[in-house]
This record gives C-alpha cells, structure tokens and sequence, in this order.
C-alpha cells in the first residue's frame, strides 16, 4: 500500500535578485512499513526535503500526497495534527525539553492530543522499557548519555504509533557503535511497530541498510545511487 507521493517538488529561495533551487522536481514514493534512505551531502536540500515531507514546510511547486491528502494544501493547524498523531520525528539533536524527565517527554504528544496523565505516562514508561531505558525512567535529558537520549527521542517518535517516521541524521551525532546500536533498535522496532521511515543520513553503512536509497544531489533525487 502507498503512504506518501511527492511528485515533482521544488523548494526555491530568493536571495536578493538571485533564487536558489534547494529542491528540484523530486519524486518519492514510500509504502507501508518501507525504510527508505535519503543520502547526500551538506546543503544538498535532505532536511528541507525531510520538512516538505513531514508538512513542517511547504513546496515552491509539487505536491506530497500522504495518506491520500496533499498535506502542502492542508492548513498549519491540520499539518500540527497529522503530525502529532500519525506522522513521528527524530532528529540529529534529539530536541528533548531539559526540565522534563524521560516519562514526561516521551508521554509529551499524548498529553497534546488529550490523553490522561496516569495514561499516558503508562503508555510512556512501557515504550521506555521497550528502547531499553527501564533504569532511565525518571532521569533528565543532562543526566543521560548521547544514545540514551536519542532513545528517548525515538520513544518520543513513536508513542503515537505513527504509521511514518521521519529521521534527520538519526545516528550522526553519535560515535560509531553508539549509531549501531541505535539502528538495531529502529530496526527491532520495525518489525514490532511496523512504521515505515525515511531516513535523511550522510552514513554509507546505514543507508544501505535500508529497503531503498536515493541520493540527493544539488536538489535532484535519485534511485538506487548508494
């Protein structure tokens, strides 16, 4: 089953009198439960790529079909709410809130979308555990290690049960074995969530990794170039 159509997508900014073509007419087709890598260089459009997809910024020209809705015509507001309960983000940095322990920022989407604090701090703790952070329940971002943070981050992504995850550089601010570990665990995850991804990585050995790869050059995707 298809989940998401970007067809012909271009992202252009105007500096002064000159624009610059961040996108160029890029197609991406993701199905249910596909791992797809994006991989390409600084300033080669992957993370302007990445919002487009995720509804967090719009096209010049194109359009990205999710779930059979063109989420670049749909309203901010209807963009927060695919994103808060079907579509999951991790990034680089993990953007965890410091003064919230790790319970309260995975439950943080919850709590958004109305659910009770005892539930969804219970919900919460469970996907912890499942990541791997039973020990880790009640720390603070400043008190966990780089890849315990990224877990959480990863917890964070998926209480929701989104059937998309978006992962900007998901293993790029961590050391080598510390970015393995994190890939087994999106990947033991998979196959118990069974979300699809698109993943935005500089990392050879990730990217080939995945179910398909696209390289994006100068703002132009191609197929299978890993």
């Amino acid at each position: 089953m298809t989940l998401l159509v970007a067809t012909a997508v271009s992202k252009i900014y105007a500096d002064g009198e000159h624009q610059i073509d961040i996108l160029q007419q890029v197609n991406l087709t993701v199905s249910a439960g596909e791992h797809v890598a994006i991989i390409g260089s600084s300033g080669s459009g992957k993370s302007t790529l990445l919002h487009i997809l995720g509804g967090l910024d719009i096209p010049s020209s194109g359009s990205v079909v999710y779930q059979g809705h063109d989420i670049a015509k749909n309203s901010d507001a209807q963009n927060a709410l695919i994103r808060n309960t079907d579509i999951g983000f991790i990034y680089q940095f993990h953007h965890l809130l410091p003064e919230f322990n790790a319970i309260e920022n995975v439950a943080m989407p919850l709590l958004i979308s109305g659910m009770s604090v005892v539930s969804a701090h219970e919900k919460a703790q469970q996907l912890l555990i499942e990541v791997g952070l039973a020990h880790r329940l009640t720390h603070f971002p400043n008190q966990l290690s780089g890849g315990e943070r990224q877990r959480v981050a990863i917890a964070r992504a998926l209480i929701n049960e989104p059937a998309l995850l978006l992962a900007d550089e998901p293993t790029g601010n961590l050391d080598d074995e510390t970015g393995e570990e994190i890939y087994q665990l999106l990947e033991s995850l998979k196959m118990q969530h069974r979300f699809a991804a698109v993943v935005v990585t500089h990392d050879l050995r990730l990217a080939q990794k995945l179910d398909t790869q696209y390289r994006l050059t100068k703002g132009r995707l191609t197929q299978g170039a890993c």
